[in-house]
């Protein structure tokens, strides 16, 4: 796993973690609760990109 994807998981963590306790909190419909799993989503979507790219990379092709 590359150094982006580490990052990327770091951050997941990290914003689910914050969103989790927000939540909890504020109630999961609060405002900042919606933008912190906003900000999640982003990054999981990242992640796919990066994950599907180095993915695809290493496929050999079909004979």
């Amino acid at each position: 796993m590359g150094d982006q994807q580490k990052k990327l998981l770091e951050a997941i963590e990290n914003k689910r973690q914050v969103l989790i306790h927000t939540a909890a909190k504020e109630g999961l419909s609060s405002p900042t609760a919606v933008r912190y799993s906003q900000e999640l989503d982003d990054l999981l979507n990242e992640f796919e990109k990066v994950h599907a790219y180095k993915s695809a990379a290493f496929e050999m092709p079909a004979k």
